[in-house]
């Protein structure tokens, strides 16, 4: 018996499910970061449907009906999901899978690497806090941001608290774009981020968070956020955005990303 079941499903097709359901997981995860998860969850809806009354149940006329939307679904999904699409390229393409392989042989060289940015970030997020003054930053991880540094001006400088605070000074002509900080520098300021269309978010956050919120979206990419009302400090990875920080809590989360 068991045998005859073993010779109908095989080792290929346990690794074919296997390939399948983590596809799925790492589309599922990418939709549910950038925002897009109920029209991911609508499509994959949409696709058992059609399969059930298709291919299982034999209904011809409304099988016929669907795979028409098919054949024509799959481009519009490309056009609807070209960023998600594209994220999960190069996700792929970035062998994030296999970090955790070297993560203990880099694991001194990542710390040392990121105080260099971490510690002057969260100085200069605390003296804009006390200010009141606005500030939008953004930390590229493993995904490229050339498309958003290149919307700013290039500045291509070390990194330091004093030259992020004079940046975001209100008189700056450069005070209300985001500074992007790529490879240890201060690559850009002035840039223009996509914004999130999240309804969930509360009314009185206001561009500058929705801004974070759409590149943590978009990317991998860590958006911190002071806001000019009320001076609190906030970051958005991953497709959250935690609000409310200290400057302990800040750093803590900052040195711990992943």
């Amino acid at each position: 018996m068991g045998s005859t079941i073993f010779s109908i499903f095989g080792i290929k097709d346990i690794v074919d499910i296997l390939l399948v359901a983590t596809l799925l997981f790492y589309l599922y995860r990418t939709m549910k970061d950038s925002g897009t998860l109920n029209i991911f969850v609508g499509v994959i809806a949409f696709f058992v449907a059609w399969v059930v009354m298709y291919k299982i149940l034999d209904m011809r006329l409304i099988g016929t009906i669907m795979d028409k939307f098919i054949d024509i679904g799959l481009i519009i999904i490309v056009i609807l999901f070209q960023d998600q699409i594209k994220r999960f390229l190069i996700e792929l393409g970035s062998h994030r899978g296999l970090g955790f392989i070297s993560k203990a042989f880099r694991h001194k060289v990542d710390a040392d690497e990121a105080k260099r940015w971490i510690m002057p970030v969260v100085y200069a997020c605390m003296s804009m806090s006390k200010s009141k003054t606005g500030a939008l930053i953004v930390i590229k991880r493993q995904m490229p941001l050339e498309d958003y540094e290149m919307t700013g001006d290039l500045i291509d400088a070390n990194i330091n608290s004093r030259l992020i605070e004079n940046i975001f000074f209100k008189n700056s002509p450069l005070h209300d774009g985001a500074l992007i900080i790529d490879d240890g520098k201060v690559k850009s300021a002035g840039c223009i981020l996509p914004v999130s269309h999240d309804t969930s978010l509360p009314r009185h956050l206001g561009l500058r968070h929705r801004s974070a919120l759409g590149i943590a979206q978009a990317t991998d990419a860590v958006a911190v956020v002071v806001s000019e009302e009320t001076g609190n400090i906030s970051y958005a990875h991953k497709g959250e955005l935690h609000v409310k920080l200290s400057s302990t809590e800040l750093e803590h989360a900052l040195s711990n990303i992943e």
